[in-house]
C-alpha cells in the first residue's frame, strides 16, 4: 500500500509562531492556495481512502487536497495535534519567561516534556499509531491511502516508521502542506520514500515558511 501522509497548509498562528495544540485555527489564505496547489498535485492520483485529523485546519486541506473526491473524507481524533495545553495561543517569546527550562528542555530533548496540561509525545504516539494501523487496515498493494494531520503526529508516525527514538523528532522537517509518501506491504513494515515533500508549494530551496516549535 501506498501512504501520503502529509502536514495541514499554514494558519494565521503558524505565521505569527504562535502553539496552537488543540485550538482549532483555521487556514490562512496562504494555507488555502497551498491546500489548492497540494490537490492540483493529486488531481489524477487514484486515492482509495482519505483520513484527516477533525481540526478544521486538516480538515479543510484534505478537502482542498481531495477537491471533487471530498465526499470520501473520514475525520480521526487519533490524529489531533499535540496537548500543547497553558502553551496554546502563545509565543516562543512569551514562554522564554513563564516557562523558560520546559521551553529548552522542548527543543534539545523533546522526549522529556510532559506540556503543562497537554500531552507528552509519547501520548501522542500512544494513540497516533493505532490510527493510523486502523486507517491502513484492509488496503489492499496497490491502494493508495491520503492521511491530512499535524507537525507533531506527523513526526512520532514517522519517527516510529524509521525506528527513531522520540529524542529525534527535531531531525526532519514537516512544513505546512508537505507531503510524506510511505510505502509498503503493512504499518510496521514501511519504507519512507518521499520526506517533507513540498515541491507544489515551495521550490528546492525555499520551504514554505515554517518556524519550528
Amino acid at each position: 500500500m501506498r501512504v501520503l501522509l502529509c502536514r495541514h497548509g499554514e494558519t494565521p498562528w503558524n505565521a505569527e509562531g504562535r502553539y496552537q495544540g488543540q485550538m482549532d485555527i483555521p487556514l490562512s489564505e496562504v494555507g488555502e492556495g497551498q491546500a489548492t496547489a497540494l490537490g492540483a498535485r493529486l488531481k489524477e492520483v487514484p486515492i482509495a481512502r482519505a483520513v484527516s485529523s477533525p481540526l478544521s485546519r486538516a480538515r479543510r486541506t484534505a478537502e482542498l487536497a481531495l477537491g471533487t473526491r471530498a465526499g470520501m473524507l473520514t475525520t480521526e481524533v487519533g490524529f489531533l495535534e499535540i496537548a500543547h495545553g497553558a502553551w496554546e495561543g502563545k509565543l516562543a517569546s512569551d514562554l522564554t519567561g513563564e516557562d523558560g527550562p520546559r521551553l529548552k528542555a522542548w527543543r534539545e530533548a523533546p522526549h522529556t516534556v510532559q506540556m503543562p496540561g497537554g500531552e507528552s509525545l509519547q501520548q501522542v504516539q500512544d494513540r497516533a499509531w493505532p490510527a493510523f494501523v486502523a486507517a491502513c487496515a484492509g488496503l489492499g498493494a496497490e491502494d493508495i491511502l491520503l492521511l491530512l494531520a499535524h507537525d507533531a503526529v506527523n513526526r512520532v508516525i514517522l519517527a516510529r516508521i524509521l525506528g527513531l527514538p522520540l529524542a529525534r523528532i527535531w531531525s526532519f522537517r514537516q512544513a505546512p502542506a508537505t507531503m510524506n509518501l510511505l510505502e509498503g506491504a503493512e504499518p510496521t513494515r514501511m519504507e519512507v520514500v518521499r520526506l517533507n515533500d513540498g515541491s507544489h508549494v515551495s521550490n528546492l530551496f525555499k520551504e514554505s515558511k515554517h518556524i519550528a516549535l
